[in-house]
């Protein structure tokens, strides 16, 4: 089986592959028209991607698998890949401690303000009377928004930190919550009960511009707010009234106008607000996470080239 990987790939998945028999290609420089034209040219059968979107001029004959190595399809055109007879897979679960970590990472920054921290000593300035004031997270509320793979790991982590948890799921019980030491709530009361928000819900026509102004304009003064999911989950204009109007500040691993390369320039709205803390959409940039999902890649292509069904499809 000819594979071609248009995306950055561990290596390990490259010699998995190998081992498996296939003709394994690699350009994690294409994009747009110079994917499609290296699909043609190339005519795999297998195509591999990250962040690199495939959508339906890229649909050529010869493929026949899609692997997202990742969790969200979001960038793939699945319903034109199944009109087609492509299957689409993704790897589900495999990042979700790397994207908890990172989330718990920004909201203790939040909290603590260690960013401006170390900002104002490499500036060669000691400022102690200002960075000593913090709420703390213990024993305060954490709204999880989602209950993937990602948001049952944020759960954990907050339990452990001491947290009163309280979890939005459109899908889970009750009883599957409470089995997790959560208790099910509102997105009305999560925005008015909990110090910390986090949202940890895949992109899709149903939670698209879910956290909307009536949720922000809820939320407690001061309260925290991390996305690592999809920037388009939420209407950032309102999130920033609120952090200008109410003092809510923000961590950020995904928002408007990010660039889609792996470097790039950023100017947006959020470059210099000193109340949100963005990172550079790396939730799932670990050694460890990638490993895993590498390790999945091969397993979806080994079961497919065996029996022609890829685990995890989501378009099947």
């Amino acid at each position: 089986m000819k594979v071609l990987i248009a995306d950055k790939f561990e290596t390990a998945g490259i010699e998995g592959l190998k081992a498996l028999g296939c003709e394994v290609l690699v350009n994690p420089d294409l994009k747009e028209d110079s994917l499609r034209q290296a699909i043609l040219d190339i005519k795999p059968q297998g195509l591999i991607v990250r962040s690199t979107r495939v959508e339906a001029s890229h649909l050529a004959d010869s493929l026949k698998l899609i692997v997202r190595a990742g969790a969200g399809t979001n960038t793939i055109d699945v319903a034109a890949a199944k009109e087609r007879g492509i299957q689409v897979a993704n790897c589900p679960g495999k990042n979700a401690d790397a994207v908890a970590e990172l989330t718990f990472g920004l909201i203790l920054s939040l909290d603590r303000r260690i960013p401006d921290n170390v900002l104002e000593l490499r500036s060669g300035r000691w400022n102690k009377k200002e960075f000593s004031k913090a709420k703390g997270v213990r024993g305060r509320g954490l709204g999880v928004i989602g209950l993937g793979s990602i948001g049952k790991a944020v759960i954990a982590l907050g339990k452990a930190f001491g947290m009163r948890v309280l979890v939005f799921s459109r899908h889970a019980s009750s009883g599957e919550v409470a089995d997790l030491g959560a208790q099910s709530a509102s997105l009305e009361q999560i925005a008015a009960e909990c110090y910390v928000v986090s949202v940890h819900v895949s992109l899709s026509a149903e939670t698209k511009g879910l956290l909307n102004k009536k949720f922000f304009e809820a939320m407690q003064p001061g309260a925290l707010f991390v996305n690592t999911s999809r920037a388009e989950v939420i209407d950032q204009s309102a999130l920033l009234k609120a952090v200008d109007s109410k003092g809510v500040r923000a961590g950020l691993d995904v928002f408007e106008g990010e660039p889609a390369s792996s470097e790039g320039v950023y100017e947006g709205a959020l470059k210099s607000n000193p109340n949100v803390y963005c990172t550079h959409h790396i939730g799932a940039s670990t050694d460890q996470a990638q490993d895993a999902v590498a390790e999945e890649t091969v397993r979806i292509f080994k079961v497919y080239m065996e029996n022609g069904c890829a685990p995890n499809c989501v378009n099947c």
